[in-house]
């Protein structure tokens, strides 16, 4: 990889400046320093640190220098002399800005390019100094939304049973997938007849309209054609790996109507629950004027494009992990869509020809672009294709900010409800939560992704309310119902009394539990039950804590394993693991060792196809047939629980002897860590998760072997009741209170009791406040729900008796069906808090 060096009169200057390239191109780039004098804080350039940073920077792949200005680049040159002629063939002073080069070299290096390529890249910051290169720019091809019609080779065909068809997520997914092969994707609605469009497409993906129930017709060609296939049939096997069950906060349902305005109501359409009133507050976000005309150096003008990608890249993944850390990574995944856009070639490649053909400005030539394929969007019958829409808008508008340098955003100043045209997903993310009462606007429907992320942010939502709001004055008393998608402009006292009594439970109930949050659950009669967190990165551990998390129950390790090239290290994973324990404050945290296997594949990791790979290699298993890849991550959490209060599970355990043989892995490696004076824990407490019914039945066999038993409900349910969530003709089946899946839980507990361990539930039957008092009744001592749940979750263990509870789960095994169980719960009139949260 090609190695850069920051060279600035000062220190902090080029450290900054390293800061911000890394940020946009990643830790695994290259960049060195050589900022002010030897004297601390003195400004200057030496050029004998100048060549030592080369000598750092220099990988054998050739080192791009960036200089501010004056003496900098004398002592750039200086340094050169300093070299041998060797080193000096693969140095190159680069004459582009030192902020803008930076990090479009950084951008470049990271993809792989040779040293004149981040050069190009580099010199492209500004197009100033480009207009001396007088290159043509890239040659034309193809639209890449489309693809030309589909030629013989090898093909697939494919049912599409997700409930929303290939929206933004499960097409992601899909055009992840494909660009990992060396293969010429393309796909056909065999329903519609749309198509063929380019695999590797989102924007073609989605424009073909695949709604649930359709056939698509994949096509591949290429050394990699067989594999990108297998891949892509694994994908839409697992449903394109979307959570379709998850217990998220549903989509309105209520009809599309054009906004009434019934004396002082505006009717429009839910969007996200709740009851608020406030002041309206106008947001105004800025759209930056298109310039027109030509620059007349359409080298620039594409350079210029692709560094306002990059920084637009930056901002859309800063807002990611902001709503990670709020809402959770689920919800937060509605900005990969987003991201995808950036590289979609059916939004680069009009760009690219605007530019070099027609010879208009990045800008203009950009937004003509993105226009186009919204108007796509909007010409699908199909109410949530057509929302994507609105999502193009918002990222297309950012990257025309960033090439107009026009970046100023909307803010709120008082606290309120923003009223708006419409909002983008990161408009929404971008509220200030501690202003922001509610939303209501004049377009916008309930599946559009600012809805979701609404509903996901706990924020009440009205949308689709007509032109006729925009007239209401700042200031003017509102009052929202998000339920209903109404809004009441300055409504009578009477209404808001009636609005006010009916929320009054809500409101008091949420107050409670999240005013208790951080006080430990304990039932009526003392019995004190553990509530954790269920965490799948770092971002997660301040909302968990915020939220009154006792510890993590589960940390999905998987986030060090995707999207990337290569395996972890064990220092990454070590580094990764003691961040999130030190975020703790001494708290317990029980990490689950990899879970992935041919039904989430990782591309460093080949594996063979399996017919059903829920059923084949995964888990435990893939890490057995691993046993290096388990080694490492297990050498890395020994190091981690010699500093922290750690615990490790396994997960998809099914025989006692996977146990034996995954614990053999661990006393070898405890055993090296030692012997190389590494510090290690003086015990490491070992857990098992039970997922798989066999294991279930086994637990009395199992709990002289552990310390402990995590129930893994998600997986459970399925392989229990033989029905996927994802499946929406038997997903009514897969709910943990059945039964049937109950009495594998009692097995658990039971055994636990006996064996003097202790048994726990982190699926997502954890994070449902109407199952805590059947999984109290249980013998369950832990709970690890899913952050924003907690709070409701503890109130509901806060409220009932033990005995209680055993006599209703004693019901509640006699019962035959999940409904029961959950009709007997509210006929106990045991309180759930789910209402409040």
């Amino acid at each position: 990889m090609v190695g850069i060096v920051i060279v600035s009169h000062s220190g902090t200057l080029a450290e900054g400046v390293r800061e911000l390239a890394a940020e946009m191109a990643g830790p695994d780039v290259k960049l060195e320093l050589a900022g002010g004098m030897a004297e601390e804080g003195a400004l200057g350039t030496d050029a004998v640190r100048v060549m030592e940073a080369i000598d750092r920077a220099d990988s054998g792949d050739g080192v791009l220098v960036l200089m501010d200005l004056g003496s900098a680049v004398l002592s750039a040159e200086t340094a050169l002399d300093f070299l041998t002629p060797e080193q000096r063939e693969s140095v190159l002073l680069c004459e582009a800005p030192l902020v803008e080069g930076a990090v479009a070299a950084a951008v470049a290096a990271r993809l792989g390019e040779p040293l004149a390529e981040v050069a190009k890249e580099a010199r492209g910051g500004l197009q100033g100094k480009t207009a001396q290169l007088g290159a043509g720019g890239p040659e034309a091809e193809g639209p890449a939304g489309t693809a030309p019609p589909l030629e013989e080779g090898l093909t697939l065909r494919l049912d599409v049973r997700n409930p929303l068809g290939l929206h933004a997520r499960p097409a992601a997914r899909f055009v992840q997938t494909a660009a990992g092969f060396d293969a010429n994707v393309q796909v056909m609605n065999l329903t519609s007849g749309r198509g063929p469009a380019n695999g590797r497409s989102l924007n073609g993906l989605a424009t073909l309209g695949i709604r649930q129930g359709h056939e698509i017709l994949v096509s591949a060609h290429g050394p990699q054609a067989a594999a990108a296939l297998d891949a892509l049939a694994d994908l839409a096997g697992r449903d394109f790996d979307e959570e379709a069950a998850r217990p998220a906060p549903p989509i309105p349902v209520r009809s599309a109507e054009p906004a009434q305005d019934a004396g002082n109501a505006v009717t429009g359409l839910p969007g996200a629950p709740g009851i608020v009133s406030g002041p309206a507050r106008h947001f105004h976000p800025v759209d930056p004027e298109i310039p027109t005309g030509s620059s007349g150096d359409p080298e620039a003008e594409w350079k210029a494009l692709k560094g306002a990608l990059e920084l637009v890249r930056a901002e859309i993944r800063a807002a990611r992990d902001s709503v990670a850390a709020k809402a959770g990574e689920y919800s937060a995944a509605i900005f990969d869509a987003h991201l995808l856009f950036l590289d979609d070639e059916a939004l680069l490649d009009p760009a690219r020809r605007a530019i070099f053909e027609e010879g208009k400005n990045a800008a203009e030539a950009w937004h003509d672009a993105a226009g186009t394929v919204a108007a796509d969007y909007r010409g699908l019958d199909d109410e949530y294709l057509e929302a994507r829409a609105e999502d193009l808008k918002g990222v297309a508008r950012q990257v025309v900010a960033a090439l107009t340098g026009n970046t100023a955003v909307a803010i709120l100043s008082a606290t309120g409800i923003v009223v708006a045209t419409d909002l983008t997903p990161a408009d929404t993310a971008s509220l200030d939560r501690e202003l922001t009462l509610g939303i209501a606007t004049v377009a916008g429907s309930p599946t559009s992704h600012s809805a979701i992320l609404a509903r996901s942010l706990g924020i009440p939502a009205a949308v689709g309310l007509g032109e006729g709001l925009l007239s209401v004055p700042e200031g003017t008393p509102l009052l929202l119902d998000g339920d209903a998608g109404i809004i009441y402009v300055e409504p009578a006292e009477e209404l808001a009394a009636e609005y006010e009594r009916r929320a009054a439970a809500r409101e008091q109930a949420t107050r409670t539990a999240r005013a208790a949050a951080a006080e430990p659950a304990v039932t009526k009669d003392g019995r004190r039950i553990e509530v954790v967190a269920n965490i799948g990165s770092p971002d997660d551990v301040p909302a968990a804590i915020e939220n009154g998390a006792e510890g993590v129950g589960l940390l999905r390790t998987e986030f060090l394993f995707l999207e990337r090239d290569s395996m972890p290290s064990e220092d990454e994973q070590y580094a990764a693991y003691k961040s999130i324990a030190e975020g703790l404050e001494g708290r317990p945290l029980i990490l689950r060792t990899l879970d992935v296997g041919a039904d989430k594949p990782l591309p460093y990791l080949p594996l063979e196809h399996e017919a059903n790979p829920f059923l084949g290699v995964r888990g435990i298993r893939l890490a057995l047939e691993q046993p290096e890849l388990l080694a490492t991550q297990l050498r890395a959490v020994l190091r981690t629980a010699a500093e922290y209060p750690l615990k490790v599970m396994f997960p998809m355990v099914a025989t006692l002897e996977e146990l034996r043989q995954a614990k053999a892995v661990l006393a070898d490696v405890h055993a090296g860590l030692e012997q190389a004076g590494a510090a290690t824990p003086e015990e490491l407490e070992v857990g098992v998760m039970i997922e798989v019914p066999a294991a279930a039945l086994a637990a009395e066999q199992f709990a002289p072997e552990i310390d402990f038993f995590s129930l893994g409900t998600n997986d459970l349910v399925q392989y229990t009741m033989a029905a996927e969530r994802g499946n929406a003709a038997v997903a009514g089946l897969a709910d943990g209170l059945h039964p049937s899946v109950l009495r594998l839980v009692r097995i658990v507990a039971e055994a636990a009791k006996e064996g003097g361990k202790w048994a726990g539930v982190c699926g997502e039957l954890a994070s449902d406040p109407v199952a805590v008092p059947v999984l109290v009744g249980l013998g369950i001592a832990e709970l690890s729900a899913n952050a924003p749940a907690i709070p409701a979750v503890k109130q509901a263990v806060r409220i009932i008796d033990t005995e209680a509870a055993r006599e209703l789960t004693e019901q509640a095994l006699e019962l035959s069906s999940a409904a029961e169980v959950r009709a007997l719960v509210a006929h106990e009139e045991i309180p759930s808090g789910s209402a409040a949260l």
